[in-house]
């Protein structure tokens, strides 16, 4: 079954199904937001995620499951771990229990442990908390009991969440460690444990950069810079909801260090609030888009590869979006890794996106001048890959329209003088279901020898642009009429080069 997961038993909504993306997970019905308990076991990447099993709107949150043996194709499993009278079942993550620490399995059956936020209601004894509690399988993941000593980390907090947890092997010992959020506060806390049941505090992080919102889904871990594994580098991600850089909800990371206690940024611009906003730019951005949100990695993913996917949508119109009877899918998954620009390390981005390997482009073009003007490009482009290098030279703006019909388009420009790239959505289809929702993102993106090289993946209702080979993304959500295929290069003035045009499809 393709990431489409349109089954026979999925709702047909009139003229609202045709946003359902084709390479991006969505359900099949109801509710989907933030990717939890990402985890590679046996040939299987399992995906869980935030879901309101009985309704399109927020609610009864509940772990929903999908596997995919290869991150495009998802086969959608029953709710993994559904919410009851006592609790509802928030972010968290998942690893592989190889050595039985936990005591929840067998040495020759070791468990998956998904360690989750307890969010409990009204009817539970610790009503108004968040809590971390456990639950396990032995069957890789198609079945799971929670454990019966849940919480296993109550700090008697109403906004305590997201707990990300890996095992630590260094200078400072062996064990498991968990990073989650104090939200309100804007605060990581690290803990650690021997046997996932009994945790021990280690150290805070924050507030630090983007303080405009509740921190959540935060997560740490090492990488190479370059690929040299004597050099490394931890990243640490925080979500920020609302108070990100395009407004709404977005991520945000720091570079540092983790000693196995604590982490020390390399990247904090300042320290405390920033309550005029003036230094946002300044700090290391996950996507500069409005709808890449809840990012967290996989664990337990051969050769060391860290693979990201995040929520595709922002809190700011998340329940107003025209999608019928589902709602919300994710991003494209992103292998993710550090390099240095200028001396600094940064994040580095790469699609695990389709199209690859699939033998010669659907369309070519290229090298050419580009004179002023709207160059259009033979369609039908709605779902494909596009592959463009420019070189401005002396014009003052080059960049692409797609999802074109009439007035209608999406436009991915470059302004030259002030060297960005910016993303505007506000003519790209149905735009008044939410007043936030019409937007122009924006990211700096110098020139590389004179040239900007972009990779965009167009679906059903989204737009993903890595520009730079993944030095700067933007992710936005559109949702385009059923005739604007359409697909066109530009420039502003004379003296553009397209250095290079490749349109790859299904």
């Amino acid at each position: 079954m393709a990431s489409l997961t349109t089954a026979a038993d999925a709702p047909a909504v009139a003229g609202t199904d045709r946003f359902r993306p084709q390479w991006h997970f969505s359900a099949r019905r109801n509710w989907l937001n933030d990717p939890n308990g990402l985890i590679y076991l046996n040939g299987t990447y399992h995906l869980f995620f935030q879901h309101n099993p009985y309704g399109a709107d927020w609610g009864n949150m509940s772990w929903g499951h999908a596997t995919s043996q290869d991150l495009l194709y998802w086969d959608e499993q029953p709710v993994a771990i559904p919410c009851d009278d006592q609790e509802a079942i928030f972010s968290g993550s998942a690893v592989f229990d190889r050595h039985n620490t936990s005591g929840l399995g067998t040495p020759d059956i070791p468990p998956l442990v998904a360690i989750y936020t307890s969010a409990y209601s009204d009817a539970s004894p610790l009503a108004g908390r968040q809590a971390q509690s456990l639950a396990y399988s032995l069957d890789e993941g198609r079945t799971w009991t929670k454990y019966h000593g849940n919480p296993v980390l109550d700090r008697a907090s109403a906004e305590f969440r997201d707990p990300k947890v890996f095992w630590y092997d260094g200078g400072a010992g062996s064990y498991w460690v968990m990073v989650a959020v104090e939200a309100v506060q804007r605060q990581v806390v690290l803990y650690k444990s021997a046997d996932l049941k009994a945790w021990e505090f280690l150290s805070t992080f924050g507030p630090a950069n983007a303080t405009g919102g509740v921190w959540e889904c935060p997560d740490l871990f090492e990488l190479p810079i370059d690929g040299d594994p004597a050099d490394t580098r931890w990243v640490l991600v925080v979500n920020i909801n609302p108070g990100g850089i395009a407004g709404g909800s977005a991520g945000q990371y720091f570079i540092g260090e983790f000693d196995g206690v604590v982490f020390r940024s390399g990247s904090t611009v300042t320290e405390g609030l920033q309550e005029d906003g003036s230094r946002m730019r300044e700090y290391g951005w996950l996507d500069w888009g409005r709808d890449y949100y809840a990012a967290v990695s996989f664990s337990n993913v051969p050769d060391g590869r860290r693979i990201m996917i995040g929520w595709m949508n922002n809190w700011d119109y998340a329940g107003a979006t025209p999608t019928g009877g589902w709602r919300s899918a994710m991003s494209l998954p992103r292998e993710v890794s550090l390099t240095r620009v200028d001396g600094m390390p940064v994040l580095r981005q790469h699609a695990v996106g389709p199209f690859t390997g699939t033998g010669s482009p659907s369309l070519r073009l290229g090298p050419q001048a580009l004179a002023a003007g709207v160059l259009p490009v033979a369609g039908p482009a709605e779902v494909a890959r596009i592959d463009v290098e420019f070189q401005p030279g002396t014009a003052g703006r080059v960049g692409l329209m797609v999802r074109m019909s009439g007035a209608e388009r999406t436009l991915i420009s470059y302004d030259v003088a002030r060297g960005t790239l910016s993303l505007d959505r506000r003519e790209s289809g149905q735009v008044d279901f939410h007043g936030a929702f019409p937007s122009v993102d924006t990211v700096a993106v110098p020139l590389r020898d004179g040239r900007l090289r972009l990779q965009v993946f167009l679906d059903r209702c989204s737009v993903e642009v890595f520009a730079q080979d993944g030095l700067a993304t933007i992710t936005d959500l559109v949702f385009p009429s059923g005739a604007a295929t359409a697909l066109a290069i530009f420039a502003q003035g004379e003296g553009a080069h397209l250095v290079g045009f490749d349109v790859v499809g299904p």
